[in-house]
């Protein structure tokens, strides 16, 4: 039984974690440098969508901050097929270029799984490749051999460096997109993580009941205050990571996430957002980047 908890929860600092882990990055790419290695992010940017604009260029300050090489791609909204798929194939050849990501969503009338499934898997630092996820699925345990996805990552990286232990937590998922929800599952029923993990979805008949039983809530589902005070355990842990595009009465774009407001009274931490699992997502990316070089160089991956 859970002991009695009293908010306000504590704050899952996105933003000061994401910071100390690129202090360590630039040490590790100090290292890298020492023996003539170079990491290289790529993004590749279709279009002018302003959250992906924002995103891409916080990406290549990352880069600029622990001392990796940045290169950027940036196509018209209307570009092709091919000419998307033709960016891609010059970072696969450019070995400058230790890993890229396509930034998603793409527009209309592009094949995103077509773009994803061409991207090489040793360079795909989104960890959304088919190869890559399936290797996600093989491996229940052991050293980090290929990319890991980004933002599920980040989630864990976020919880566990505030010194809370996931193993044998029972952990609530709600969202099944590719992502977060499928993958994170995936990811903490590792050995390594060792939680119990309920995924939930649009099916799912009383979300409500999944969530006021799990230890840790993982909001992923997109859908603004989805999870409300009611339905969160006192003391529980809740990740904030979806994000909705509403407008207000003004016609002003908002950013809302999936948590509702009071959830800070209830659970025991909480991620904010934005600041919570957004800037972690971004380390984890040049995390993932750093860790292709450090293999290439023949450095232990941590």
């Amino acid at each position: 039984m859970r002991s009695p908890w009293e908010g306000p929860a504590r704050v899952l600092d996105g933003k000061a974690t994401a910071a100390a882990m690129k202090a360590e990055l630039k040490e590790r790419v100090d290292r890298l440098r020492a023996v003539g290695v170079v990491p290289g992010l790529g993004t590749i940017l279709v279009g002018e969508d302003p959250g992906s604009v924002a995103y891409v260029a916080g990406k290549h300050r990352d880069c600029s901050q622990i001392g990796a090489q940045s290169i950027r791609v940036d196509l018209p909204a209307h570009a092709t097929q091919d000419r998307v798929e033709a960016a891609i194939d010059r970072l696969n050849a450019d070995p400058a270029c230790t890993g890229y990501i396509v930034q998603l969503p793409l527009p209309r009338g592009i094949d995103t799984n077509a773009v994803l499934e061409r991207i090489d898997p040793a360079k795909d630092a989104d960890g959304l490749h088919p190869m890559n996820l399936g290797r996600l699925v093989l491996r229940g345990s052991g050293p980090i051999d290929s990319p890991l996805p980004c933002t599920p990552r980040a989630v864990i990286e976020l919880v566990e460096r505030h010194g809370i232990n996931l193993a044998g937590k029972n952990v609530c998922v709600v969202g099944r997109g590719v992502t977060v929800g499928r993958s994170i599952g995936l990811m903490l029923m590792r050995k390594e993580v060792n939680a119990t993990v309920d995924v939930c979805h649009t099916g799912t008949i009383d979300l409500a009941d999944h969530v006021s039983r799990a230890d840790v809530v993982v909001a992923a589902a997109g859908c603004a205050g989805i999870i409300t005070p009611r339905m969160v355990a006192p003391g529980a842990v809740v990740l904030d990571v979806g994000v909705s595009r509403v407008r207000d009465e003004q016609g002003r774009a908002r950013l809302l996430g999936d948590v509702a407001d009071g959830v800070d009274e209830v659970a025991a931490w909480l991620s904010p957002n934005p600041g919570g699992v957004g800037p972690m997502t971004r380390a984890l990316l040049v995390t993932n980047v750093v860790e292709a070089a450090e293999r290439q160089a023949g450095l232990s991956v941590r």
